[in-house]
């Protein structure tokens, strides 16, 4: 595994504002490069954990990304290095057309019309919506809402891209184009989901949590074995199972 580790964090505990424990002493290292799943039930804390690594939350604690505290004076730098996809994309997207959504990051950091437009296109195309950008928003199935947004992040040319629940609200075909693309993207990801074949599809490793604490960080390989486990987390194990031997499978094929 690559040493060299982007997101860090120690003794994270977090409260709601009416006092309601969200997160405690919680210790995660990402490295760069990886993509790691956040599961666990509602109310297990996940969001919150996300919100905290771009400084949107603040808890007790230490959270440093790619060396950075996040702390006040940080936040400006860290947030054009932690791009975060919402769940909603209509939480992201407020401008007339698909061009002035995915520039509007870009624009904000100062750069030119000429860089402007070169990623726009370039973070467009990432996503399969080349020649959509004289298009509104508004009339764009939720599927390409959702891939709009991850323009708009990709445009920043973040380091960290963090995706809340990314197929939620997708019928099979609009989840199964937007995997992938997500799977198509190097940096290093964070992908909190409920959907076990999101996790088996994009990811490496799983961090379970279970109100508000880490109860586990294993390889997926590992997770899709442990059927105790697993029908703790409220996921299907014989599903799992069969995702597990289709892997398997896979991987021996290729290997011939």
């Amino acid at each position: 595994m690559n040493s060299d580790k982007v997101i860090e964090i120690n003794h994270l505990s977090y409260d709601y504002p009416d006092g309601t424990p969200a997160l405690r002493d919680i210790d995660l290292v990402v490295y760069r490069n990886e993509s790691i799943a956040i599961l666990g039930p509602n109310g297990a804390g996940k969001s919150t954990l996300l919100y905290h690594l771009n400084g949107t939350l603040i808890g007790d604690g230490k959270v440093t990304i790619l060396g950075l505290l996040i702390e006040k004076k940080n936040l400006k730098e860290i947030r054009k290095r932690v791009g975060l996809v919402f769940q909603n994309p209509e939480d992201q997207l407020f401008c007339p057309t698909v061009f002035d959504d995915v520039a509007f990051g870009p624009l904000n950091m100062g750069l030119d019309e000429e860089r402007v437009r070169h990623r726009v296109e370039k973070a467009l195309e990432m996503v399969g919506l080349k020649g959509f950008e004289g298009r509104s928003v508004h009339h764009l199935s939720e599927g390409e809402k959702k891939r709009v947004a991850l323009a708009t992040v990709l445009a920043m040319d973040s380091e960290i891209l963090v995706f809340d629940e990314p197929t939620d609200n997708l019928d099979p075909t609009g989840s199964r184009t937007l995997i992938e693309r997500i799977r198509l993207i190097p940096q290093t990801k964070v992908i909190v989901t409920h959907h076990l074949s999101v996790v088996v599809d994009l990811c490496e490793r799983a961090v379970l949590l279970r109100g508000g604490r880490k109860a586990e960080d294993l390889p997926i390989r590992e997770l899709l074995k442990n059927r105790d486990l697993l029908e703790q987390f409220g996921f299907d194990a014989d599903f799992a199972q069969w995702m597990y031997e289709r892997n398997v499978k896979f991987q021996s094929s290729n290997e011939i």
